[in-house]
């Protein structure tokens, strides 16, 4: 299902220093230098980070954990990365579809790129730092009891506001896709 190749490091973590450095209303107080010690210290993160980059997602720090001193990272493109787009939202509905399946399911790209899905609260954050989806709308983590009873859940922006609802599981659009969150 995952047939691209990650942006190398050489790569990537330029593009993500230019990314930050033009973006700094998204991790206010957070050095780079910090960032990318710790992205130097992990090469499943790079990699993930590059599968995120040559997917359109265009990564960058969203905060930072306190606590752990973890740096949250996500898809920040404008839209939902175009190359993990027109997919279901897991195996379970993917296999219940029966004619005209798409390529894979949200859930099962993520967890190859080594990412998660955003979660409603991951989502409304990233929403106050700038406008995303405002044409595209983005599969989120959807809870355990919206999930048995067929549902999954996702996000997008219209009319000004930020709208969470739902949908079919098996259900896909060509402007529906996925947005990755990291935590390095």
């Amino acid at each position: 299902m995952l047939a691209m190749k990650a942006v190398p490091p050489k790569d990537l973590v330029p593009a993500m220093k230019a990314r930050f450095e033009k973006h700094t209303q998204r991790h206010a107080g957070v050095a780079w230098k910090d960032v990318q010690a710790r992205l130097e210290q992990s090469a499943p993160a790079l990699k993930s980070l590059g599968l995120m980059e040559a997917s359109g997602g265009e990564p960058d720090v969203i905060g930072v954990d306190g606590a752990t001193g973890a740096f949250t990272v996500c898809d920040c493109a404008a839209e939902s990365p175009a190359q993990r787009r027109s997919l279901c939202y897991d195996r379970e509905a993917l296999d219940a579809r029966k004619a005209h399946k798409p390529a894979g399911s949200a859930t099962e790209m993520a967890t190859a790129m080594g990412v998660s899905l955003l979660t409603e609260e991951d989502y409304l954050q990233l929403q106050r730092l700038g406008e995303f989806d405002r044409k595209t709308s983005s599969w989120l983590s959807t809870p355990a009891d919206v999930r048995a009873l067929g549902g999954a859940v996702f996000g997008d922006r219209r009319y000004g506001r930020v709208f969470i609802y739902h949908n079919g599981a098996e259900s896909y659009y060509a402007a529906r896709g996925f947005r990755g969150l990291l935590r390095v």
